[in-house]
Formats: C-alpha cells, sequence, structure tokens
C-alpha cells in the first residue's frame, strides 16, 4: 500500500513550513515552554510540557485543511523553530497566528514564514481576506504583521492569554488579497 502526503509544504529561501508530526513535539515543547514565547500567544499554557505539545500535533492531524492548517516552521539546517497557524472555522473572518522560540527572535525568520504563508493562503488556500491579532505589548509581531501586509483595523479587543491567565488588549489587522 501507499500512502501520499497531502499536507501543503510551502519552501523559502532558509525555511519549510510543513505539517506538523509527532516528532515536532520535543522542540516544542523545549521552545513554547518559555513564559516569554507563550505569554505572547492566545492559547499556549505555561508551563507547556511535551504532552502538551505532543497533543497538539495529533490535534493537527485530524483538521480538515479546508477550515484549519498548521505548519511547523522549519529552519532547513536549524530544524523546528515554531508554529503558524490558519484558524478558517468562521470562513467570513479566518485568522493566522504564529510563534517562533526565542532563539530566533529577531533574525525575520517570523516574517519571512509569514508572507510565505499568506501567499500560499491566497493561491491554495482560496482566501481573499484573513484577520490576525497581536497583544499590544508585542512590537515585534506587530512589526511581522505589518512587513506581511497587514493593515490595522483600528479595533481592539481583549483577548485572553492562558499562559499570563488575563485579558490582554489586542491590537487586531487585516490582510487583503
Amino acid at each position: 500500500m501507499c500512502a501520499v502526503d497531502v499536507r501543503p509544504a510551502i519552501g523559502t529561501e532558509r525555511l519549510v513550513l510543513r505539517g506538523l508530526v509527532p516528532g515536532d513535539a520535543p522542540a516544542m515543547a523545549e521552545l513554547a515552554g518559555d513564559f516569554d514565547v507563550a505569554a505572547m500567544t492566545a492559547r499556549i499554557p505555561h508551563p507547556y510540557a511535551l504532552s502538551d505539545a505532543e497533543w497538539f500535533v495529533g490535534y493537527t492531524q485530524g483538521r480538515d485543511p479546508r477550515r484549519e492548517v498548521n505548519f511547523a516552521i522549519e529552519h532547513r539546517q536549524l530544524g523546528v523553530m515554531g508554529v503558524l497557524g490558519f484558524d478558517g472555522t468562521d470562513p467570513r473572518r479566518p485568522e493566522v497566528g504564529y510563534w517562533l522560540g526565542r532563539p530566533f527572535w529577531g533574525r525575520g525568520y517570523a516574517s519571512e514564514a509569514l508572507k510565505a504563508a499568506m501567499v500560499w493562503a491566497r493561491g491554495d488556500w482560496g482566501r481573499n481576506a484573513v484577520w490576525a491579532g497581536h497583544f499590544a505589548d508585542n512590537r515585534a509581531s506587530a512589526g511581522v504583521l505589518v512587513k506581511a501586509g497587514f493593515l490595522y483595523t483600528g479595533d481592539v479587543e481583549q483577548r485572553f492569554s492562558v499562559a499570563r491567565d488575563e485579558a490582554v488588549a489586542t491590537r487586531m489587522m487585516v490582510w487583503l488579497a
């Protein structure tokens, strides 16, 4: 019997965005286990254990790719460095979110990954608009979103951060194809 991997993959000069596999969980747990990483996301708990990463990888493998797609962000030489995902549960307002481990901050990797993912979202995923938000205290993520072509909507929502255990002011943005 022959199995075909139908998960999407995106390549850039330095990165590959591909479906998550069980072998990614240890790196994910180590990188997302950093409070400063988890605290800039809505859904990552702190502490973030290997079992949390294993659960998430399993969860992603059972999702309908027309509604939700998650990518490991992998450096071609350095390995898994983070995760980027699209949630299209509400087809009128699909959202993108991402995180990178601290060792990879400030090197342009998030911008490179997001720009490539948005090309994929327009083409393969067929989306003409994608929303995103960044916590108001996360200037780095604001810069990543702006570089990828996102525009501020003027809306600020209170979004709960599991790691912080509190609602955080979140500046909303939209990308239009």
